[in-house]
């Protein structure tokens, strides 16, 4: 297609909102609070994902050796379990640093056993995969010098069970969000093109080619969906941005913590961006091809 020829359809496709002065108001509502409501609970989900990466993340295995372990043979065994290809991470904990930590949970008095120690030195596990953790901790058991190894077994199988369950609710309601969303806004599109049937018709009969007729009413569909994702877009990066200056510093201290506006805003930005472009070239493209066949 020439460039004078498409510059021709740009300016047809922007007269044509403006002649349809209502009817564009009415799309372009659609969209904008359609996508907005699709904004936020992309926002809401995006952050339950990540608290739930995060808890997912913060389960790990306590390894508890056996007192009279040396150091040699816990320096072999720490280096035994680095390689194997499960474990993300490993922190060493001596006896000392083990006594202290039982003496912060259980109080003073356990400060009697600081002249015989009888706690023995402990490795803190992380694991890639955290569905994992239990096959792992099981492992790590059997291995030499191991007294124990725990990961709060119940617990976390329960934790990551809500969390799977959490997790394919949420891509379910958002499946559910985008075909209402494309429901509405393509059909709010269909309204306003069904409306100049005729004028389609016509364009038609004179000898016009379907792409000819059709690529303005898409490029329609295209501006329909930018105008109606601007409100969407700047009032969600006011109102997240907002947000997060407000409750992340609450959260300092706690598992869970908010995405960082940057770059989350800009990936809801332009997903909000392309949901509203794309369904709007569906509806403007689905919509004139009913009135081709003249």
């Amino acid at each position: 297609m020439k460039a004078r020829t498409f510059g021709r359809h740009v300016r047809e496709s922007l007269k044509s909102l403006k002649r349809n002065g209502w009817m564009t108001f009415a799309s372009v509502s659609a969209v904008t609070v359609t996508l907005l409501l699709v904004g936020v609970f992309f926002m809401i989900m995006m952050n339950l994902s990540g608290l739930a990466d995060s808890i997912e993340n913060n389960v790990e295995i306590k390894v508890t050796l056996e007192p009279a372990t040396s150091e040699e043979n816990i320096v072999a065994l720490k280096e035994q379990i680095e390689e194997m290809k499960q474990v993300d991470s490993l922190e060493h904990s001596t006896k000392e640093e083990e006594l202290d930590r039982l003496i912060g949970v259980l109080g003073k008095g356990m400060g009697l056993y600081k002249s015989s120690n009888p706690l023995g030195d402990a490795f803190y596990v992380k694991v890639k995969d955290p569905q994992q953790i239990a096959k792992v901790a099981q492992t790590l058991k059997e291995y030499d010098y191991v007294e124990d190894s725990v990961y709060g077994e119940g617990t976390v199988e329960k934790l990551f069970n809500v969390l799977t369950t959490s997790r394919n609710i949420g891509a379910v309601l958002i499946v559910g969000l985008l075909v209402t969303a494309m429901f509405l806004i393509s059909n709010t599109i269909r309204l306003t093109i069904n409306s100049r049937g005729s004028e389609i018709e016509i364009m038609k009969l004179v000898g016009a080619t379907n792409s000819f007729v059709r690529i303005p009413f898409v490029l329609e569909g295209v501006w329909l969906g930018l105008i109606g994702s601007i409100i969407p877009v700047i009032g969600l990066s006011i109102g997240y941005t907002r947000f997060y200056n407000t409750f992340s510093p609450r959260l300092e201290n706690e598992i869970m913590q908010l995405l960082a506006p940057s770059p989350f805003l800009f990936q809801i930005n332009f997903l909000v961006i392309l949901i509203g472009v794309g369904i709007g070239v569906w509806g403007s493209f689905v919509s004139v091809r009913k009135f081709l066949n003249v």
